[in-house]
């Protein structure tokens, strides 16, 4: 069953009178109603168009946190092959809100990491909503490391809403750990590149973001702080949470005009929760132009990298 947000209530309405036709004509209790129901999708797929096509930021922040938005699983699943897991940090164990490991892309090894919010109520719970504790950070560490070791280059999928909060991860030192998987995005000897495939929520997000190369899916958000939080500590009302969206210009378009990224990704009409399967493909596109760009600058700026 289609979820519809609130914005879309217009496109929602179309949409449930073209499945009764289809049930009435199932129901061979009316003559055609083929050339109706043409109409009905034609206006539509119009009128999805022009909405997608003007969205507000607030309405962005809704469909970058569409339950139903492709997953860091299902771009693995789509895009890469032989995908190898790693688990765990050495240090204390392992989270499973950021996942990783090897894979190969595009016919070349590639260490990935991503984060994982989960699609079902155990998924998510399991994935913690895709918000990272302390040891996701460095088992991201970890992997880049090893990456760097071997000459691999490193693709990143950034969705979540940021670290966890939680006093446990506070206590393991988040801070800490951010810092240090910040710092080694920007060390990497290896080419790079990170995705926004749907929330870029704060430091939790720029933890595995920071790369040669950064690209933002079109309707994906990338900010410093949720609206949510910022109109609590701006104005202490979340319900200001929408002003706090414009003001704070965290969508790709904004992001894209202030140089914070490099490309924005196009995402199919109605965005990638309705089209999953082509927003995939358009991202692997856009990945391997982006790796070739990358491997091209460092092999012309050093002789010896690799590549």
């Amino acid at each position: 069953m289609r979820t519809y947000l609130d914005f879309e209530k217009p496109v929602a309405e179309l949409e449930a009178k073209i499945e009764e036709l289809r049930a009435v004509a199932a129901s061979g209790e009316a003559v055609s109603i083929a050339e109706d129901v043409a109409r009905l999708e034609a206006k539509s797929e119009l009128a999805l168009s022009e909405l997608y096509e003007n969205l507000t930021p607030w309405q962005k922040t809704q469909v970058a946190r569409h339950p139903l938005r492709p997953h860091f699983s299902d771009y693995i699943a789509k895009l890469f092959e032989e995908f190898t897991p790693l688990a765990g940090d050495r240090k204390f164990g392992d989270d499973h809100a950021i996942l990783g490991g090897f894979a190969r892309f595009a016919g070349q090894s590639v260490c990935v990491i991503g984060h994982e919010k989960g699609s079902t109520t155990e998924s998510r719970i399991h994935h913690n909503f895709g918000m990272a504790r302390p040891e996701g950070y460095r088992k991201a560490v970890r992997l880049m490391e090893l990456a760097d070791r071997f000459e691999v280059p490193v693709v990143t999928l950034v969705d979540t809403a940021g670290a966890y909060p939680g006093i446990d991860a506070e206590e393991r030192g988040q801070a800490e750990a951010i810092a240090r998987s910040t710092d080694a995005g920007l060390a990497l000897g290896v080419p790079n590149v990170s995705v926004i495939i749907g929330e870029g929520g704060s430091g939790g997000a720029i933890a595995i973001a920071t790369a040669n190369r950064v690209m933002m899916l079109e309707h994906s958000i990338y900010s410093v702080i949720s609206p949510e939080g910022a109109a609590s500590i701006l104005w202490r009302d979340t319900t200001k949470a929408q002003e706090a969206a414009t003001n704070m210009k965290i969508t790709a378009q904004d992001l894209l005009k202030f140089g914070v990224v490099d490309e924005i990704v196009p995402e199919p009409a109605g965005g990638a929760h309705r089209h999953p399967d082509a927003t995939i493909s358009a991202t692997g596109k856009a990945i391997q132009a982006a790796l070739k760009g990358v491997q091209w600058s460092f092999t012309r700026s050093n002789p010896a990298a690799p590549g």
